[in-house]
C-alpha cells in the first residue's frame, strides 16, 4: 500500500461536495434533516458516485487510513462531508476492526438529526454490530442513553439482522423502547417493527398484541402499515390513550 496523505484526501473529497452543492446551502434541507449543520444539497446518486470513484481509486486501504479520512470527513462542516464518511465506512467495512467501532460510537454523540442517524445506524454500525455479534449488548446499553438520537440509532442498527429474518435480537431490542416518550424513537420502533412484518408478520402480529397497552399511537401507525385494518384498529384500542410524544416532528 502506497503512503497515505489523508489531508489531501479529505481536502480533495470536500472540494468535489462543494463543486456540485449549492454554496450557500438549503435551508429547507437542513430543516427537513433535522440536521445541525449546513447541507448543501447533494443527491444521494451523486454523493455514491464520489465514493464510488473513490473507492476504486484506493482498493489497498486498510483500517487505519479509512478511520483517519472518515473521521476527518465526520468533524467536516457540511452533512455531506459526514454522509459521505458513512458510505466510505460501509464500502470498507471488509476492513474495519474494533477501533472503527469505537469511532462510530463516538460519532453518535454528534449525530443530530434523523438523517444522520438512520444513515450511521443502518449503514457502518448495523455492519460492524452483526459482524460481531458480542456488540448486540452494547446496542441494549444504547436503548437506557440519556440523549434520544443514540436511542433511535439503536434501532437502525438492527438492520442485518431483521433482513436476515432473525428476529430475536430486534425483539429484545425493540421491547425496551416501546413506550419511549420521544416521537423520533417512536417513529424508530414502530419502522423496525414494519420491517420485522415484511418477514414475520405472524410473530410480529404476536408481538405487538403482547406489548399494545399504551402504545403511541405513532408506533402503531407505522409498524401496521402492512396489517390489515382491522389489526390497526384492535390495536388501538387495545393501546388505549396515550401520552404525548416529546419532538416536533418536521418530517
Amino acid at each position: 500500500m502506497s503512503p497515505v496523505d489523508i489531508e489531501t484526501a479529505r481536502r480533495a473529497l470536500s472540494a468535489e461536495i462543494r463543486v456540485h452543492g449549492t454554496p450557500e446551502g438549503n435551508p429547507w434541507l437542513q430543516h427537513y434533516s433535522g440536521s445541525s449543520v449546513r447541507v448543501l444539497g447533494l443527491s444521494t446518486p451523486v454523493l455514491r458516485e464520489i465514493r464510488k470513484r473513490f473507492v476504486r481509486e484506493h482498493r489497498d486501504w486498510n483500517a487505519t487510513s479509512v478511520n483517519a479520512l472518515t473521521n476527518a470527513l465526520w468533524n467536516g462542516d457540511v452533512l455531506e462531508e459526514k454522509m459521505l464518511a458513512i458510505e466510505l465506512l460501509v464500502a470498507y467495512r471488509h476492513v474495519l476492526v474494533t477501533d472503527s467501532w469505537r469511532m462510530v460510537d463516538r460519532w453518535v454523540d454528534t449525530a443530530v438529526g434523523w438523517a444522520l442517524c438512520d444513515a450511521l445506524g443502518s449503514g457502518p454500525i448495523a455492519e460492524m454490530a452483526y459482524g460481531t455479534p458480542a456488540r448486540f449488548r452494547e446496542l441494549l446499553r444504547w436503548t437506557r442513553s440519556t440523549t434520544f438520537w443514540r436511542r433511535r440509532v439503536s434501532t437502525y442498527a438492527l438492520r442485518k439482522w431483521v433482513r436476515a429474518r432473525d428476529l430475536d435480537r430486534p425483539f429484545q431490542l425493540l421491547e425496551r423502547l416501546l413506550y419511549d416518550p420521544e416521537f423520533w424513537v417512536q417513529r424508530a420502533v414502530g419502522t423496525w417493527l414494519r420491517e420485522c412484518w415484511k418477514v414475520d408478520p405472524r410473530r410480529t402480529a404476536a408481538f405487538l398484541r403482547t406489548h399494545a397497552k399504551g402504545l403511541p399511537r405513532v408506533t402503531i401507525t407505522v409498524a401496521t402499515e402492512r396489517a390489515p385494518k382491522g389489526f390497526r384498529q384492535e390495536l388501538r384500542r387495545r393501546a388505549g390513550p396515550a401520552p404525548k410524544a416529546r419532538g416536533r416532528p418536521v418530517r
